[in-house]
């Protein structure tokens, strides 16, 4: 079983930025799939971006060119640099692992349902 813990997240004024961690913990190794998600209550929780063991990466469209997500598996740390930060950029993001490659996935970034194992999410809050 894996265990991923989120930190990181505040409140920031629009065009900010905030840079999520990850901690990965327990049975995992360097060929899965990470990720991070989002949710705002009342919705679907949406794939933000993932990225591979060998760093290649994917992200949704409306975060593309502001988000950059990395990984250091030595550390089994994910990250989440987020810039230009967006009042509806406000939700709760999750981090989250496959045990899989991303791409073996046909959705880039790949879907919620892919994932099994999840952190409790940090809060990120932008003030326009």
């Amino acid at each position: 079983q894996v265990q991923l813990m989120e930190s990181g997240g505040g409140s920031v004024q629009a065009g900010g930025s905030l840079r999520l961690s990850c901690t990965v913990t327990g049975d995992f190794y360097s060929n899965h799939c990470l990720a991070w998600f989002r949710q705002v209550p009342g919705q679907e929780r949406e794939g933000v971006a993932a990225v591979d063991s060998d760093g290649g990466t994917s992200y949704a469209a409306s975060v593309e060119g502001r988000y950059t997500i990395s990984r250091n598996n030595p550390q089994r740390t994910l990250y989440l640099q987020m810039s230009g930060l967006k009042a509806e950029d406000t939700a709760m993001y999750y981090c989250a692992a496959a045990k899989r490659h991303c791409w073996t996935f046909a959705s880039r970034p790949p879907r919620a349902s892919a994932f099994t194992d999840w952190g409790q999410g940090t809060q990120v809050t932008v003030s326009s």
